[in-house]
């Protein structure tokens, strides 16, 4: 019998489901009302949209090597990610899947770029970690999330935990305990936002085939 390969988000729920099995019953808690926090903060109506023009930028990558988005958008069309940090289970995952995806974006005239708050070291570990064949650009205090107005203040309860378990701000550079969306935007060549994927669950994330099949229906 042929098995059939799960899905981005399949694979996310396992982990998410895995992890509520084990969790403390406050935790679960904390970082449930973390997200209802998020829904409420008004990040998703303020953030950039479908139609909108995608702000441009210049970030170094992980070798100190400046990338530009227009300098991308000269080729053809953009996928634009953020991803909360290395240490973020469901980034990981959908890292990898992006770059099992990454042949199709190609063949559709699209390059992958993948942003995240963490230092260089940090963004560059992942990178080798994963074998990675797109940039990971680090976007330090989250400034060209801000321009996206992706980003939004983690609530004490879970700042407090990321940064017992974990040690977030260091993994950041800074102590804003601030994050972005896992937003997923497709950008035009003419900077136009086409495709916007924006939840305030961030263990949901843009599934890498319904990119694909985006850019397939949407040639430029």
């Amino acid at each position: 019998m042929e098995i059939k390969e799960q899905n981005l988000q399949t694979q996310l729920d396992e982990v998410k489901n895995n992890f509520e099995s084990k969790a403390d019953a406050s935790i679960i808690k904390i970082y449930n009302d973390g997200i209802k926090a998020v829904t409420k903060s008004g990040v998703l109506e303020n953030a950039k949209n479908v139609g909108d023009t995608a702000p441009n930028f210049i970030l170094k990558n992980a070798l100190g090597n400046p990338v530009e988005l227009q300098e991308f958008l000269k080729k053809g069309k953009v996928v634009l990610t953020w991803y909360r940090g290395g240490w973020c289970p469901f980034c990981n995952l959908t890292l990898r899947e992006l770059q099992q995806e990454l042949p199709n974006f190609n063949a559709n005239n699209a390059t992958l770029i993948a942003l995240t708050p963490e230092v260089p070291d940090n963004s560059l570990s992942t990178k080798e970690k994963h074998n990675l064949d797109f940039e990971v650009l680090s976007d330090l205090g989250n400034k060209i999330a801000k321009e996206y107005g992706i980003v939004y203040k983690l609530t004490d309860d879970v700042a407090k935990s990321y940064n017992s378990s974990f040690g977030l701000n260091n993994y950041n550079g800074d102590d804003s305990n601030e994050l972005p969306l896992a937003a997923t935007y497709i950008i035009n060549e003419d900077g136009t936002i086409a495709y916007a994927f924006l939840d305030a669950e961030y263990r949901n994330r843009a599934e890498p085939t319904e990119i694909t099949k985006f850019l397939s229906s949407n040639p430029s």
